[in-house]
C-alpha cells in the first residue's frame, strides 16, 4: 500500500478511478531506480534532493513519489559517526553548560572540551552530534526486485490497494473461486458469498461480497491492511471482476476493477494461513488430539442458503459412513457404507451486528443439513441460533472440545445404532481370531456397533474373538512356568495380540520379576 497522501484517483462520471501507469511512465521508473541507485553510500538528504529535482521535470510528482516509496523499502540507512550521536551531544551539552555558549568562539572551546573528555578532535564531536537525524543518514545497501516494468505493475498493486483502505462493501467474481473464498478466510475478512445467476463466462456464478474496513463499526488498521492485501491473491486468478463501494469523504462512489486493469505483480501472493483465527486453531489442535471417530474436514463445500452461498468454518465426517440397508450383502453378513454423513461446524466470533444478522440469515436459510455453532457469549445470539435449528455451543475465550464432543456423541449414538440394526444378530467372522476393531472395519462401522451382536462360532478374549479351538490349541502349548516371552511369541502366532487376556481367559496370570521378564502361572 501507499499513504493516503499519494493517492491518485479520477472521479469523472461519479465514478472512481485509480489512474495507473502507462507504458510510457516506464521511463520515469527507470530515473527514480536509477536515483536510488546512483545514491548507495551517499545520504538520504543528497537522495531526496536529487528526488525532488525529479519530481520537478515529471508530469505528476505523486507519481515519483509512489515509485519512491516503495523502493524505500527494499533500502538500508544507517547511521555513520566515529562517536555515538547520543553520548556526543550530552557531552557537548555539558560542555556548553559550563562555557556559556554566546559567540562561535564559545561554541569551539565548547566542542575543544567535549574532544578531551572523548578522547578524540573537535570536528569528530561536531560530525558526530546529529549524524543520527534522518536526512543524515547514509544509504549503505539497496536491493531493488523489480525492473521498471515490474515496479510499475507493483505501483498499480499499491495504488489500487489504497483506494481499498476507503471501500464500504467488496465484490468479486473470480475464474477461482476456491481460491479467492480461501484467502479471504486466510485474512479473516468479514464475508457472505451470494449466487449471481450468470453462468456459461469463465466466472463463476457465485459472487464474494467482503465487508470493508469503513463499514465496521470499529474501524482498525490491522483489518484495512489485511482486506488491501486480499486483492493480491484476487489478480492470480486468470480472469476476475471486482467492483467495491468507497465512501469518498462522505459521497459514495463505485470503483470496478478487471484483469485488464491490474496485473499480478512477480511477488507471492497471500502467505498460507492454517486458520482464520487462534480460536480455531486452539480448537483444532485439541480435537484433534481426542482421536474420536470423526475427521474433522476444514473448509469443506459450499452450502446452498436461498440465493447465497455459505462455507462453514469445519466439517466433522464421520469415519464409517452411513449403513445403506438396501445394499447389504446377506451371503457375508456386510453392510455397505454408501453415504457420508457430516455435521458442519461454524465459529461466530467478534463479528459486526449487520454480519450477525446476515449469518443467522443464512442459516436459516439451510435446508438438511446438520449444523453446530460455537458463538461467542458476547453476542448474545445463542436462542436465536437454536429457534434456527442449529445446536449452539456458547464459548469465552476458546471453544470448549468438551462441549462439542458431547454434541457430536448425540449423532454417534443415532448413527451406532443405525448401523447395528442394519447388521445381522450374529456375525460369523471367517478368521480364527480377528480383533473387533477390525472387525468393525469390514463392515464400515464402528466397534460400539458390534459389540452387542452374538458370535456363535467365537469365544470374546478381552477385544479379540477367536474359534474355541484356537484357544483349546494354545491351551494345550502353554505350561505353567513358561517364559511369558515365549507365551507371548506362541499367541502371537495364532493371530493374537493381546496376549494377557488370552492367559488370564485360560487360567494364567504373569509374575514379573523385575526387568529380567515374567513367568507364567497358575491363577491361585
Amino acid at each position: 500500500m501507499l499513504t493516503k497522501d499519494l493517492l491518485r484517483v479520477s472521479r469523472a462520471g461519479g465514478g472512481y478511478h485509480p489512474q495507473f501507469t502507462a507504458r510510457e511512465d516506464r521511463p520515469l521508473a527507470a530515473r527514480v531506480i536509477g536515483v536510488y541507485q546512483g545514491h548507495v553510500g551517499r545520504s538520504r538528504a543528497d537522495l531526496d534532493d536529487a528526488l525532488a529535482a525529479l519530481e520537478g521535470e515529471a508530469d505528476d510528482f505523486k507519481l515519483v513519489r509512489g515509485f519512491a516509496k516503495l523502493l524505500e523499502r527494499e533500502a538500508t540507512f544507517e547511521t555513520r559517526s566515529e562517536l555515538a550521536p547520543e553520548r556526543a551531544r550530552s557531552t557537548a551539552f555539558a560542555a556548553a553548560e559550563s562555557v556559556g555558549v554566546v559567540t562561535e568562539d564559545d561554541r569551539e572551546r565548547a566542542l575543544s572540551r567535549a574532544a578531551d573528555r572523548l578522547d578524540a578532535t573537535s570536528g569528530t564531536v561536531a560530525g558526530s552530534l546529529y549524524a543520527d537525524l534522518d536526512e543524515r543518514q547514509i544509504l549503505v545497501d539497496l536491493d531493488v526486485p523489480w525492473d521498471p516494468e515490474e515496479l510499475c505493475a507493483q505501483y498499480d498493486l499499491s495504488l489500487a490497494q489504497t483506494a481499498l483502505f476507503d471501500a464500504t462493501e467488496l465484490r468479486v467474481r473470480s475464474s477461482d473461486p476456491k481460491a479467492l473464498v480461501s484467502a479471504v478466510k486466510r485474512l479473516r475478512l468479514l464475508y457472505e458469498i451470494r449466487k449471481t445467476g450468470e453462468s456459461g463466462a469463465a466466472l463463476s456464478e457465485r459472487e464474494v461480497h467482503v465487508t470493508g474496513p469503513d463499514s465496521l463499526f470499529r474501524r482498525t488498521r490491522r483489518y484495512g491492511t489485511r482486506f488491501a492485501r486480499l486483492l493480491r491473491s484476487v489478480t492470480k486468478a486468470g480472469e476476475w471482476e471486482l467492483a467495491a463501494t468507497i465512501d469518498d469523504r462522505g459521497t459514495e462512489r463505485e470503483l470496478r476493477l478487471t484483469q485488464a486493469d491490474l496485473q499480478p505483480p512477480g511477488t507471492e501472493p497471500v502467505v498460507e494461513i492454517d486458520y482464520d483465527s487462534q480460536v480455531e486453531a486452539d480448537f483444532a489442535a485439541r480435537f484433534d488430539a481426542l482421536d474420536l471417530d470423526w475427521e474433522l474436514t476444514r473448509e469443506p463445500e459450499p452450502l446452498e442458503t436461498g440465493a447465497r452461498v455459505m462455507i462453514p468454518d469445519f466439517a466433522f465426517e464421520w469415519q464409517h459412513g452411513v449403513p445403506d440397508v438396501a445394499a447389504s450383502d446377506s451371503e457375508a453378513g456386510k453392510t455397505t457404507t454408501s453415504r457420508d454423513f457430516r455435521v458442519f461446524f461454524e465459529i461466530m466470533g467478534f463479528w459486526t451486528p449487520d454480519y450477525v444478522q446476515k449469518k443467522l440469515g443464512q442459516i436459516e436459510g439451510l435446508e438438511a443439513v446438520e449444523l453446530v455453532v460455537a458463538v461467542d457469549e458476547s453476542l448474545g445470539v445463542g436462542e436465536e441460533l437454536e429457534a434456527r435449528d442449529a445446536r449452539a455451543i456458547p464459548y469465552t475465550g476458546s471453544v470448549r472440545v468438551r462441549d462439542v464432543r458431547d454434541a457430536l456423541r448425540e449423532y454417534e449414538n443415532r448413527l451406532n445404532a443405525e448401523s447395528a440394526a442394519a447388521l445381522p444378530d450374529e456375525l460369523v467372522p471367517e478368521d480364527d481370531a480377528i480383533s473387533l476393531a477390525a472387525l468393525a472395519a469390514e463392515h464400515g462401522v464402528s466397534e460400539s456397533a458390534i459389540e452387542e451382536k452374538r458370535f456363535p462360532e467365537h469365544e470374546l478374549v478381552g477385544r479379540t474373538l477367536v474359534r474355541p479351538s484356537v484357544l483349546s490349541a494354545l491351551d494345550a502349548d502353554i505350561e505353567p512356568e513358561m517364559a511369558f516371552s515365549t507365551v507371548e511369541e506362541r499367541i502371537a502366532e495364532a493371530g493374537i495380540d493381546d496376549a494377557s487376556a488370552v492367559l488370564s481367559w485360560l487360567g494364567y496370570r504373569v509374575e514379573w520379576e523385575g526387568l529380567s521378564g515374567g513367568t507364567v502361572r497358575e491363577k491361585d
